[in-house]
């Protein structure tokens, strides 16, 4: 699968995202090392402290099914009917990625026809994992 692939199907798992407080749509696809896709939206609840981000989703589906190795996280997001030129994710989404994902892991940010790769080292620099422990 290409980048540009990549950040296709998170655009397209943002017409999934339940949004009704925000309007502001959120879809992540995040590719395993095995080839396998998985995609995620953001999910709201009038009692904010229960939403869960589109990237949460995507990580917590493929984990709930076996997977550990990731290869590429592509986050497109934006109001309803429009699409940011940036939507990162937030820090409890960085945090999470890094249980899984080691540093240089790849994570693809924009729109599906412009968008930048970063790695999880360069949104997340000082993260907490296991060997903080």
């Amino acid at each position: 699968m290409t980048e540009r692939e990549l950040m296709q199907a998170a655009n397209s798992a943002r017409g999934l995202s339940y949004s009704p407080y925000s309007h502001f749509r959120v879809g992540a696809a995040l590719l395993t090392k095995s080839g396998k896709l998985y995609l995620g939206c953001n999910i709201e609840n009038a009692a904010y402290s229960a939403t869960v981000c589109a990237e949460r989703t995507a990580l917590f589906k493929a984990v709930s099914e076996g997977e550990r190795e990731f290869a590429m996280l592509a986050v497109v997001g934006g109001r309803e009917g429009e699409t940011a030129e940036f939507c990162s994710p937030c820090g409890v989404c960085r945090q999470a990625l890094a249980e899984f994902c080691p540093p240089d892991f790849p994570i693809l940010l924009g729109t599906p026809e412009r968008f930048e790769k970063f790695t999880l080292k360069e949104l997340l620099p000082h993260s907490f994992t296991s060997e903080n422990l």
